[in-house]
């Protein structure tokens, strides 16, 4: 288990150390990818700090994680050392590798953070082979920005539900366009045309009412050709629950109040004994 660290986090890449909904999210996402790359060559494109290249490598043949950041890169080849998991340095408008050389391009919470998104789509094209598929998430800007009045710094272009399906549509001949919602700390992510199927309640014995959960990521899933087609999915927030409860106590466990608290209560510990 990876203890807190110090540092601040900066929001830009998702980091290991981070166990809120953000995690939850991200770590869905890649659960969904897992399904398409068994024995298949993958590009991670703009992989960050690297978590989740290593998840993909647990399935693929290779996998190769490309991010702008060369400090990011080198510090995920150290961190992460398996014979069919490659890091480089690149972006989205140049991606270090060879026409027709991967079967999976998986781009997660990217496109929004550059304006060259047609670049980017000429490139992750390039790379792939034919018969590939794309899995490319983002935020609504309609749910993520508008709705919330909220702007990220990283984020330079955003794209609206129907802007980021013109694009994708664009580039490959089939698509599904997955909505992603997280509910309670729990992710849920379906068919952009079964939204309203399921419904949340909250409440207590003494009110019941409807909770809204609004769909603030698209997951497009693309290609040339035919494809596994996804369904309604929940990934749990229990096990990163579960590790945050974990570092938490270790914390207070390290902290300099507990260590003079305990030392401060040894002579009442070692008296007590002499009492039972």
């Amino acid at each position: 288990m990876e203890i807190m660290n110090r540092k601040k986090w900066t929001g830009e890449r998702l980091e290991t150390f981070i166990l809120t909904r953000d995690a939850v999210d991200h770590l869905h996402r890649y659960a969904i990818a897992k399904t398409y790359v068994k024995n298949k060559k993958v590009l991670d494109i703009a992989s960050g700090e690297g978590y989740g290249s290593n998840l993909l490598s647990e399935e693929a043949k290779y996998v190769f994680g490309v991010d702008i950041d060369t400090e990011t890169i080198e510090k995920a080849k150290i961190k992460y050392k398996k014979s069919n998991l490659y890091f480089q340095q690149g972006s989205t408008s140049a991606i270090p590798l060879e026409d027709n050389s991967v079967d999976v391009v998986v781009s997660f919470e990217t496109i929004e953070h550059h304006d060259e998104h047609n670049r980017m789509m000429i490139e992750i094209k390039r790379v792939l082979k034919p018969d590939g598929i794309t899995i490319i998430s983002t935020p609504d800007k309609y749910y993520y920005s508008d709705i919330r009045n909220f702007k990220n710094e990283f984020h330079k272009k955003e794209l609206y539900k129907d802007e980021f399906k013109a694009l994708i549509s664009k580039n490959f001949s089939k698509m599904q366009l997955l909505n992603q919602k997280n509910v309670r700390g729990n992710s849920i992510v379906q068919n952009e045309k079964m939204d309203d199927e399921i419904k949340f309640y909250n409440g207590s014995y003494l009110k019941i009412f409807e909770e809204n959960a609004t769909p603030m990521y698209l997951i497009s899933i693309s290609s040339d050709n035919n494809f596994k087609l996804q369904h309604k999915s929940i990934f749990h927030e229990s096990e990163l629950t579960k590790i945050s409860k974990e570092q938490l106590a270790l914390n207070i466990k390290n902290s300099l109040t507990f260590r003079i608290g305990y030392i401060f209560m040894l002579p009442f510990r070692f008296f007590k004994k002499f009492f039972k």
